[in-house]
């Protein structure tokens, strides 16, 4: 049995707290928060659970094993380099870090402590993320031509980071997940209407080489809720949705051709092909109950985390690099992931 510490019983954290319960080879003994009226609330409803206002204190309990930390982006450093140093096992919320840099000292002290950092990017544990990749590598769709995502809704604002660091950080992972392959650039525009200093509506693309391209639009300026991802393949188009109860993903035989020869720009036409709608059938379970269950198994089998630290870096340089184009009017900006790799030794 694994003890585990949560840190942050507001919004995610309670989460965290109910999966990790559910599960047979671990506990929650401790909790951690600021608010005294949230501790009082979880350890309500968790009587054997012991609640704290002290981190340190909760570091120093040689009984927890491993601290998940659900906690603001700018406490999520401190916070994880704390618990590492304590030798405590670590499960930290996306995005990683608010630098690339502050993410390499995490990998870096991880590895030195032979402990697990994991990024808490929970829809690469989806069953219907893992049954797009699984649909793309029997080369259903064909060659991935692009993937346009969209993620809206009303609120929640957020003080300390705009929307591209609150919401894009899913969909940049679902991407890395499914291309298997990193983005040579970045360009991203956006704006705040509500505070001129934060974006509330951001534009990203994601340059791959070769044919592979990726949108991602996110806003907290939005009237509905939309969690929607389409794929373009050579062959075949599917859109997942995620707000659909059970149909969420749909494969559509459509597709556009090059005729092979013609003589004359008058006989040149494009072929459009339209086929079927195909809803293929994915068990419903809790995402997060699944992330909760890999850490665990990660720590007792000593395996390295599907979501490593070496994946939340991934996301948060190319979340800095949007920043940067940010402010530079959306203009295209490199990532250089040979040296990043090579800074974590990859």
């Amino acid at each position: 049995m694994l003890n585990i510490a949560v840190v942050g019983c507001g919004y995610w954290g309670p989460n965290h707290v109910r999966n990790f319960n559910n599960l047979t080879d671990c506990a929650v003994t401790r909790v951690c928060d600021l608010d005294s009226k949230r501790l009082a609330h979880i350890t309500k409803l968790y009587g054997t659970i012991t609640p704290t206002n002290d981190y340190d204190e909760l570091l120093a309990d040689s009984s927890v094993d491993a601290v998940v930390i659900s906690t603001p982006v700018s406490l999520h450093y401190s916070m994880a380099k704390k618990a590492l140093k304590s030798g405590k096992h670590v499960l930290i919320e996306k995005p990683m870090t608010k630098t690339s840099a502050e993410a390499i000292e995490l990998i870096e002290l991880a590895r030195k402590k032979n402990l697990k950092l994991m990024v808490g990017h929970t829809f690469i544990y989806n069953p219907v993320v893992s049954k797009i990749k699984e649909i793309i590598a029997d080369g259903a769709l064909g060659d991935i031509l692009y993937i346009s995502s969209r993620r809206l809704n009303l609120g929640l604002f957020q003080s300390d980071i705009n929307v591209a660091w609150d919401l894009a950080p899913h969909d940049i992972s679902i991407i890395l997940h499914l291309m298997e392959k990193y983005p040579e650039s970045v360009n991203c525009q956006g704006k705040g209407n509500i505070r001129e200093d934060i974006e509330d509506i951001t534009n990203m693309t994601l340059n791959f080489d070769g044919r592979g391209f990726a949108t991602i639009q996110s806003s907290w300026l939005d009237p509905n809720k939309v969690r929607e991802m389409t794929i373009v393949g050579s062959r075949r188009m599917l859109v997942y949705n995620d707000m659909e109860s059970m149909e969420k993903i749909k494969i559509f035989d459509k597709r556009v051709e090059n005729p092979p020869y013609y003589d004359t720009f008058a006989d040149f036409h494009f072929s459009y092909h339209y086929g079927d709608v195909y809803a293929p059938y994915v068990k419903q379970i809790e995402t997060l109950q699944i992330q909760c269950q890999h850490f665990i198994d990660c720590i007792l089998k000593d395996h390295d985390p599907q979501s490593s630290g070496l994946h939340g870096l991934q996301v948060v340089r190319i979340l800095e690099a949007a920043t940067a184009s940010l402010r530079n009017g959306g203009a295209k900006v490199d990532l250089a992931e040979e040296r990043m790799l090579a800074a974590v030794g990859a």
